[in-house]
């Protein structure tokens, strides 16, 4: 089962690193992610998000496919690419997909201008590995789908190891 982990940064420029960094532990097998975002709440106030699902972007260009294939069969492909691109888009951006826009604008809402969070929802992890790896971006486990003691076990793994290296 998936399970939707919130991590919180100190300042506005660590989730762009852990994103990076999510995205080469999929491709090393260590976590499947179904969805991430990436908000930052900058000084002003202002929310910025990122997601790995852009449903418009998608949307669109299988509209433009479609709407010229129907073009092209009243002799009008350009009028259908332009008309398919904006339908699809259109119905693209209605579709959400992953983790809920409005979940991610309620928790950014609620963090301090200055910083900012990633979303996950992850669907397998090789957890302690993972844990490892993201330590050193200092998160705070801000929300989770986890059950209680899961998630307290979970922050403790997240703090950063005081131990003298051997």
């Amino acid at each position: 089962m998936a399970e939707l982990v919130v991590l919180g940064f100190k300042d506005m420029v660590t989730a762009d690193k852990v994103v990076t960094e999510l995205e080469q532990m999929q491709r090393e097998n260590l976590i499947v992610l179904a969805d991430w975002a990436r908000l930052i709440r900058r000084e002003d106030g202002k929310t910025d998000v990122r997601q790995a699902t852009n449903t418009a972007a998608g949307g669109a260009l299988g509209g433009a496919f479609w709407g010229m294939l129907f073009g092209l069969l009243f002799l009008m492909p350009l009028a259908g690419l332009a008309i398919g691109a904006a339908v699809g888009a259109l119905g693209g951006a209605m579709a959400d997909i992953g983790i809920d826009d409005k979940f991610i604008k309620d928790v950014g809402s609620k963090i301090t201008p200055g910083t900012s969070a990633v979303f996950l929802y992850v669907v397998q992890a090789t957890t302690d590995r993972v844990i490892e790896r993201l330590q050193q971006y200092n998160p705070e486990v801000l929300r989770t789908s986890l059950s209680q003691d899961v998630e307290e076990k979970l922050k403790a793994a997240m703090q950063p190891s005081t131990e003298p290296p051997a």
